[in-house]
């Protein structure tokens, strides 16, 4: 039975990596047999990615590339390849990260917990299985600390609060479409899994490469906000939901 998916990937300044991606990419969809895969571009990106990307649409109808200049944030990358799936009616829809932090080879294990019913499957660097690789200690601090605030604060259980790997069903994608997140920056997939935090999930270990040692000043200021607006609500007995 051929299912239904996609894969939603920001791409923005990738032209370095593209190719070797591109190829690992294919070759898992290939064996898969399906599948649809949404590249976003927009301003942030300064080289030929976006050139690159509509060649590839051109020559693989497997892969559609999403023009979205008025984003303002990565965030607003994410969602405009979410609302591209949705419009076109996929059953399941995958994020992953491009520039070879995401191996493609963890697709298929994340494809079949949502067949097998899950609302949701996160991919987690923390449990047995999962690793991060070649990563400065202040970027693998700043994954594993988010984890352990978000437990101590929002009460959270996943294993791993930051990954931005992860799949959902469409109906849990067309909720949070319609919520108002506050993350800018890399706190969304932290926003994200505790707000879905009801949902009937399971976590797949991933193995994760950092990109960058780096985390900007102003995404962390947004997380820490973020993060104390919902442990302020839930002190108060009103922590959100979207499920």
């Amino acid at each position: 039975m051929t299912v239904n998916f996609a894969i939603v990937i920001p791409m923005a300044n990738e032209a370095n990596d593209f190719f070797p991606f591109i190829s690992s990419l294919s070759a898992v969809l290939d064996a898969l047999k399906a599948g649809k895969v949404y590249l976003v571009v927009d301003t942030v990106s300064t080289d030929n990615t976006l050139e690159l990307c509509k060649n590839l649409s051109d020559t693989d109808n497997r892969f559609i590339t999403v023009w979205s200049p008025d984003n303002k944030n990565v965030v607003d990358a994410y969602l405009a390849g979410y609302k591209e799936a949705i419009r076109n009616k996929h059953e399941f829809i995958i994020e992953m990260d491009a520039g070879g932090s995401h191996d493609p080879k963890a697709l298929p294990a994340i494809l079949q917990m949502l067949t097998e019913g899950h609302d949701c499957v996160f991919g987690s660097r923390f449990i047995t299985g999962g690793s991060i690789r070649d990563s400065n200690w202040k970027r693998y601090f700043l994954s594993k600390s988010g984890t352990v605030l978000s437990k101590l604060l929002l009460g959270t259980e996943l294993h791993d609060m930051t990954s931005g790997y992860q799949g959902f069903k469409a109906k849990i994608v067309e909720k949070f479409l319609s919520y108002e997140l506050l993350s800018k920056a890399h706190f969304y997939q932290t926003e994200l899994r505790y707000l879905l935090r009801k949902t009937h999930y399971k976590e797949v270990p991933i193995h994760y490469k950092a990109p960058s040692p780096s985390v900007s000043k102003k995404a962390v200021y947004n997380a820490l906000d973020t993060l104390l607006h919902y442990f302020l609500l839930r002190l108060k007995g009103k922590a959100p939901s979207i499920y």
